[in-house]
């Protein structure tokens, strides 16, 4: 979260004006026309097949299939934030994901959950891991989170916050790191991102941001060897059920 305790996006929800109509009366059928060309009121609109495909699920009464507190990574646990505080979308199809960002929370764990949880808070990050290691998923990956201060940004990440303070190293745990590392390693290999420090960012690094997270005692380089490390370990099976909730 950074300088004010609180992650911003200077972004709004795209909320009905993305699944209306396109102008000129394109419809369903013809925005779902494969073969890379659809003609609309009689004008040849050339789309590549990638352009249909990312612009199918805006389509009205188009949505992509969900299941309410599925996870994304199965070590998590899901707790699911206010709908104010992200955008649906279908990512990567609509938006590429190409970067990690690593905020601290400027309080405790419970604390950022709550206010994760507000609609007036406006903001919020895909995760929490705690400095015992738990780890809460609070959006979907594939979901736009306001967190970053930047629409950009925000579009193309998956953000990561870390129970604590900027202030106080001590926060800075053992077993946050292992955690938060395997956390981004699996991200990492499920979006095909590089591991270093061109993808793997701060907040305090998204331009335009007044924020200063992870701060000055966030060891980055021993961030990034446990991440190339739990990208390097074996598979370990995954929990099931793969949605599971915290009250």
């Amino acid at each position: 979260m950074g300088n004010n305790g609180s992650t911003r996006a200077s972004e709004k929800p795209s909320g009905g004006s993305s699944r209306k109509k396109a102008a000129g009366g394109v419809s369903r059928r013809a925005l779902l026309v494969g073969g890379g060309a659809v003609v609309a009121a009689g004008t040849a609109a050339v789309l590549a097949r990638d352009d249909v495909r990312r612009a199918w699920w805006r389509v009205p009464g188009v949505e992509k299939p969900r299941k309410a507190g599925e996870l994304d990574y199965a070590a998590a646990t899901w707790v699911a934030a206010s709908e104010a505080n992200w955008r649906r979308a279908d990512r990567p199809d609509d938006f590429r994901i190409d970067r990690v960002i690593i905020h601290v929370t400027q309080g405790s764990f419970d604390s950022a959950v709550r206010v994760f949880q507000d609609p007036a808070h406006r903001a919020a990050t895909h995760y929490i891991v705690g400095q015992d290691g738990r780890v809460v998923q609070m959006i979907r990956e594939l979901d736009v989170a306001y967190q970053a201060g930047n629409r950009s940004f925000n579009e193309r990440a998956v953000g990561i916050e870390h129970e604590g303070f900027v202030d106080r190293p001590k926060d800075l745990t053992k077993a946050m790191y292992e955690s938060s590392a395997r956390l981004t390693a699996s991200i990492c290999a499920r979006y095909d991102i590089p591991i270093d420090r061109e993808h793997i960012i701060g907040h305090v690094e998204v331009p335009g941001t007044d924020h200063t997270d992870p701060g000055p005692h966030w060891d980055w380089d021993r961030y990034l060897k446990l991440v190339q490390r739990a990208a390097t370990a074996p598979p370990t099976p995954a929990p099931s059920p793969s949605v599971t909730r915290a009250e």
